[in-house]
């Protein structure tokens, strides 16, 4: 996890489903697995990451969480893949329901246009 300048050049969408051993916890616990149990991880062997996360199981039945990922370069987005998966995140709190793994207006960049398709109104 990086803190100042971030400049993101990949995101990952991580589309997860919560499972019984992670909903069996009250909510102060989850707090203490995740700033226990996984963040210890990411912080010490992953360098240019930052996550945002939302709740969608309001609105689907599929996939309860999307934490979306920004990287500085893709190894750094693969370190991260590797140290969640030595930690209960993976697959014993959440089953990872997909990964879409994309660049922003990357049709833009690669022909030297201006993005059109990323509008603010």
């Amino acid at each position: 996890m990086t803190t100042g300048t971030f400049e993101s050049n990949l995101t990952a969408f991580m589309l997860v489903k919560t499972t019984r051993a992670w909903l069996g916890l009250t909510p102060e616990q989850r707090v203490a697995a995740f700033t226990t149990e996984i963040l210890p991880a990411i912080k010490d062997r992953v360098r240019g990451v930052r996550s945002r996360f939302y709740d969608t199981e309001f609105y689907s039945a599929r996939v309860t969480d999307v934490w979306v990922w920004e990287a500085v370069d893709h190894e750094s987005f693969q370190q991260l893949v590797e140290a969640l998966r030595d930690t209960p995140f993976w697959e014993h709190y959440f089953e990872i329901v997909e990964l879409l793994v994309g660049v922003e207006n990357a049709y833009a960049k690669n022909n030297g246009l201006e993005p059109v398709a990323t509008v603010t109104v």
